[in-house]
């Protein structure tokens, strides 16, 4: 990977989008660390110490803003509103006829869609602004902290619409620059932007469990997590990179006097053909019912059973819950992402079939079962990943935010993986000879 990346910098236009890409990571970071207009600077920064990294409900958007959400910057609400919006389209092209016929027209069809996502991501952030600028006002951001009711000292309407249209601004600008590092850089703006979030929250995470360990003056915690993150890595990237080829063998074609076709190929079906998205969406509903019960006035019998068993990460009901959605939702993406009947007719349209199965019906039955086959071993392993952060709350008393969680180990090794395979075809590309020398 470093020689590549070596290679890179020596090519002049490769060395130019990857200088163009690391600028835009820069004015991001910088972004995360502007405070916007209403906020008391001061009060924060306190009670973000007195969380000492605990940070509840908030921790997986904390976590993918880079450590701005609970700073209450102009990038505060980060790349989640898209990624949520993306998400979102993804699930309705399946189900509304007219997305679905926009996803099969080519690159009209897919510019068409971006455009829905940006509409919907502004209006995921005016929403999600809101809420953050009613938690913060009412003192629910940071539980416990002697001084959350005075983050947003003046609590008139004017100064909480520009907060939001703040939030919601910044919100856009990210997206922009997304969009520009796609345009003009190395890779996905939008994953990498998501991969320089998480990875900005792991110093301050592994120095905070080097300061709360006892062995050593705590290097021996600090040794034992970078060990086990190691470990995690090199799963992740073999589970990653790990797929089931099915053959598939197109037969000839004779027209006029030329002959089309005769060629064998394979489709090539991951174990986690679902990604990260599982853990995502298994995160996110269980938030809910949590925040439900935190903005619940009074004292009733399910509030006090969601805050006994939904709001611990090491209790047994949540952990249970936790590993089955995962494994739920696993299944339900690749059956909305992956469709055999259709991969099925165009095989058949295109006089492609796989080895000893008839074309038509049965190959679909078979990729089905194929899929079906991978997709336990798929789904299991990432709900072990996604519990190690449980494991590391219940062995080193870490915060549910462990630096090397399923979430986060997830992203950057599939973000690594993904950028790294675009530079080196790039520099194959630029170093191709040809046959005439």
């Amino acid at each position: 990977m470093l020689t590549a990346f070596a290679r890179a910098f020596r090519t002049p236009d490769l060395r130019k989008k990857l200088l163009f890409t690391l600028g835009i990571i820069v004015v991001y970071r910088v972004g995360t660390h502007i405070p916007i207009p209403g906020v008391n600077y001061q009060a924060v920064q306190k009670c973000v110490n007195e969380a000492s990294g605990n940070q509840g409900l908030f921790g997986l958007v904390n976590m993918f803003s880079g450590g701005a959400l609970l700073q209450i910057t102009i990038f505060a609400l980060g790349i989640m509103p898209y990624i949520t919006a993306s998400i979102i389209l993804q699930l309705l092209t399946v189900v509304i006829p007219r997305l679905e016929a926009l996803k099969k027209e080519g690159q009209a069809g897919t510019a068409k869609i971006t455009q829905y996502t940006r509409y919907l991501t502004v209006a995921l952030a005016i929403l999600q602004g809101t809420g953050l600028v009613a938690t913060a006002r009412s003192g629910a951001l940071f539980n416990g902290c002697s001084v959350a009711s005075s983050i947003v000292p003046d609590q008139a309407i004017f100064t909480t619409i520009t907060m939001v249209i703040c939030m919601t601004a910044g919100t856009a600008v990210v997206m922009w620059l997304g969009e520009l590092i796609t345009d003009r850089g190395i890779g996905n703006g939008m994953s990498i932007l998501m991969f320089i979030s998480i990875a900005a929250t792991f110093p301050s995470a592994l120095w905070a469990i080097k300061k709360q360990g006892t062995l050593a003056g705590g290097w021996i915690e600090f040794g034992t997590v970078i060990a086990v993150g190691l470990v995690m890595v090199a799963l992740v990237v073999f589970v990653e990179q790990a797929q089931r080829r099915i053959p598939v063998q197109y037969a000839k074609r004779m027209i006029g006097r030329r002959s089309y076709g005769g060629t064998s190929t394979y489709i090539p079906l991951k174990v986690n053909q679902a990604g990260v998205i599982p853990v995502i969406f298994a995160s996110s509903l269980l938030y809910i019912p949590a925040l439900v019960a935190q903005f619940a006035g009074g004292k009733s019998d399910w509030k006090t059973w969601i805050e006994a068993n939904l709001t611990k990460g090491d209790h047994p009901i949540y952990i249970t819950s936790y590993f089955l959605l995962i494994v739920f939702f696993a299944f339900f993406y690749v059956a909305i992402s992956f469709n055999p009947e259709e991969v099925a007719d165009n095989m058949k349209k295109y006089g492609g079939f796989i080895p000893g199965i008839r074309a038509g019906r049965p190959t679909a039955e078979y990729l089905s079962y194929v899929l079906n086959r991978i997709t336990w071993p798929g789904s299991l392993y990432l709900g072990l990943i996604a519990l190690v952060p449980t494991m590391a709350l219940v062995g080193f008393g870490a915060s549910q935010n462990f630096p090397f969680g399923g979430t986060s180990i997830l992203i950057i090794v599939g973000v690594g993986l993904e950028t790294v395979k675009q530079i080196e075809s790039q520099l194959q590309q630029r170093n191709y000879e040809g046959f005439l020398r």
